[in-house]
């Protein structure tokens, strides 16, 4: 499915039947007036939000301008609709494999458009040999005295133990997250049991450190054990954690951690270039597969 979502024909094939083969339960919206009645719903049930444009790489200059106008118009609806929500986006949507000093100079104007609306900006993580620049990037955009801005550190890589300890010193504001790509085992970890035991204790070092994290996992065994080592370090909820989960994925135990009194922000991404995310999210839940199959059979 990983090697699916780079499917060009494929890519091609989903476009041209929208959001019918199942993808409308992760994806909210192909446009930002979509978007919006979805944010408004989740809002009203008690969930924040973080919000996405789709896309990733762009060809050219010219194409990152138009990402950027779009990330403006969002953080506008955002601020105008007065949404409970922040904005997640990749560099490569902004010119990262174009080139850093593109990107660097793309996601600064963001982020500062975003400070004036009051609005924090999360710079996602993607494929490992993006995460140096990445990391850059955001060093220099805290370095500049922006405080509105975090990043995403992989569970799954080997070397995020040591960029986390690097990171602590700035009080950063991460999502701690496992991994969704398809990676070596030269650079991950290769096996499940072990991107879990390191999971864990990504979000225990982090906890422990200080800042502010989003704990992104649908592994209930992970969230419990969040649980607990917060309460046995005595932190509050909101205040230096909170949980992430994505837009239509185990929507039951998003309600259900919103009973128990616990912060849940839903990833709703929007746009029409959904098909890498939406197989990604089937890549990394059988269940995923099941309620898709189901979809199509039942028309």
């Amino acid at each position: 499915m990983l090697g699916a979502s780079r499917n060009a024909a494929l890519n091609r094939f989903a476009g041209r039947y929208g959001l019918r083969l199942g993808a409308k339960r992760f994806v909210a919206g192909e446009t930002l007036e979509q978007f919006v009645p979805v944010a408004r719903r989740l809002n009203a049930n008690g969930f924040t939000l973080a919000s996405a444009i789709l896309g990733e790489g762009v060809a050219s200059e010219v194409e990152t301008r138009e990402v950027v106008a779009e990330y403006r118009a969002l953080l506008a609806r955002i601020s105008a609709e007065k949404l409970a929500a922040n904005v997640a986006l990749k560099l490569t949507h902004l010119g990262l494999a174009i080139d850093q000093g593109l990107a660097a100079k793309n996601i600064r104007e963001l982020v500062d458009y975003a400070a004036t609306l009051g609005i924090f900006v999360r710079i996602d993580m993607e494929e490992s040999w993006y995460v140096d620049s990445a990391l850059r990037i955001y060093r220099e955009l805290r370095s500049a005295g922006y405080t509105n801005v975090g990043v995403v550190l992989q569970a799954y890589l080997y070397r995020t133990p040591g960029d986390l300890d690097d990171l602590l010193p700035l009080q950063p504001n991460l999502r701690l997250v496992k991994g969704a790509y398809f990676e070596s085992p030269d650079v991950a970890y290769p096996r499940k049991a072990d991107v879990d035991h390191h999971y864990k204790q990504l979000i225990e070092r982090a906890l422990r450190g200080g800042g502010f994290s989003g704990i992104a996992t649908h592994d209930e065994d992970a969230i419990r054990h969040a649980i607990g080592f917060a309460k046995a370090q005595g932190l509050r909820a909101g205040e230096r954690f909170e949980f992430q989960m994505l837009y239509g994925v185990r929507p039951r135990l998003q309600r259900q951690l919103i009973a128990e009194g616990y912060p849940v922000r839903v990833a709703a991404p929007y746009g029409r270039a959904w098909y890498p995310y939406f197989m990604r999210r089937l890549a990394e839940r059988p269940a995923n597969v099941a309620f898709v199959l189901g979809s199509i059979l039942k028309g």
